[in-house]
């Protein structure tokens, strides 16, 4: 079965597709176990400031490039979600360095411009199995956290997953004030 979400950034019209492989219920809660493609991702890496600082920030370059700042000048419009790399230290806490990336649009998969920004980088994401679980309202920090300690509670000990990084994820323009949707990914271990 294949799963979409259809991006609501700023109006753009891209959609973000995923093979849904189950969806799970334990404790509760409702998590999906999706199969995403490999694709080129525009990504800032930050280093030494809070989640919400590194996101606020790194979003705005983002913005400017996909707006037309590189070097065609063209707006590529957006895709959904942003997704923010969290790095956990040895204890689990999340630690001060984060990757906030935006997917591509399909029309730039092949060839990319390139940023006229040199902190935004151009990578090539593989394909991921990620465990995913939804939640809605504004989200920071404290929220993210939360979610990613609930999704650990409910996959256990044994689930194979990476648990040195996992991605936040926003759908979401700032200016939403309803229907808001986030998620937390965990990334499956491949076998």
């Amino acid at each position: 079965m294949f799963g979409m979400i259809k991006n609501s950034l700023f109006g753009g019209n891209e959609v973000t597709e995923y093979k849904l492989l189950s969806t799970e219920t334990k404790e509760g809660i409702n998590y999906e176990v999706r199969r995403y493609d490999p694709a080129k991702y525009a990504s800032v890496c930050s280093e030494g400031r809070s989640f919400d600082q590194a996101a606020s920030e790194s979003v705005k370059r983002l913005l400017m490039y996909t707006g037309g700042s590189n070097d065609q000048g063209e707006g590529m419009g957006m895709t959904a979600p942003v997704t923010i790399t969290v790095f956990t230290k040895d204890d689990g806490a999340m630690s001060r360095r984060f990757i906030v990336g935006l997917r591509l649009p399909s029309r730039y998969q092949n060839n990319p411009p390139a940023p006229t920004d040199s902190a935004i980088k151009i990578e090539d994401r593989p394909g991921m199995t990620v465990y995913s679980l939804q939640f809605g309202g504004f989200a920071g920090e404290c929220e993210f956290r939360l979610e990613a300690s609930r999704l650990t509670r409910i996959l256990g000990e044994t689930a194979p997953y990476q648990r040195k990084q996992f991605f936040c994820c926003s759908y979401d323009p700032p200016f939403k004030p309803y229907g808001r949707r986030n998620e937390v990914w965990f990334i499956q271990e491949e076998p």
